[in-house]
């Protein structure tokens, strides 16, 4: 049985960095195409596929890193704030054109930013909170609930839509309560 080899650092330039760069370069071209279909309160064929595509980069970036067997520092930092800017960029987006209420995302955007500060109050400790599962999920369902608000089959869905919107603002607060009590399991067991 053959061991494998420890991951080898990989550099800004290695594609898995690049799908990410290519996810933060393109989420203004989504805000602008939700914000320009107003009329439709953001719905629209362009948004929902550019939001997909974007979503296939979150996918394949880390699949890429993992058949290459590479982490990356800056991959490390990149890929949650591409996250970040998708879902929150989005979602404000959806508030400007009446499609989203404002609770439900203000929720979502004080527990993203709130877990960021944390996370790096950690980083500067030495400590690297690994994410869960269910932080995984949480883009996941945060990616679904924002491309059924822009799928035009769904223009008049409103509770359906409301209901993905709450579903993601569950999931995003209880991943967040666990990351919290992950990191404060690993302050309290390194002392820190």
């Amino acid at each position: 049985m053959t061991e494998m080899a420890p991951p080898r650092q990989a550099g800004i330039t290695h594609p898995a960095n690049l799908l990410t760069i290519t996810r933060l370069v393109l989420a203004p071209v989504l805000f602008w195409l939700v914000l320009d279909a107003r009329d439709t309160r953001g719905v629209s064929w362009a948004a929902f596929g550019l939001g997909v595509a974007l979503a296939a980069t979150d996918f394949f970036d880390g699949k890429v890193a993992r058949r290459a067997n590479v982490v990356s520092r800056s991959g490390a930092f990149l890929d949650p704030l591409a996250d970040k800017v998708v879902v929150l960029g989005s979602s404000f987006c959806l508030v400007a054109v009446d499609r989203y209420w404002w609770l439900p995302v203000a929720i979502i955007t004080v527990r993203e930013l709130g877990i960021t500060a944390w996370r790096t109050r950690w980083a500067r400790e030495g400590l690297a909170i690994p994410a869960r599962k269910s932080a995984k999920y949480k883009t996941f369902v945060q990616g679904g609930a924002l491309a059924m608000a822009v799928m035009p089959t769904l223009e008049t869905a409103d509770t359906a839509i409301a209901v993905a919107l709450w579903v993601a603002v569950a999931w995003t607060v209880v991943s967040g309560i666990q990351y919290l009590f992950d990191g404060q399991n690993a302050t309290s067991t390194t002392g820190g």
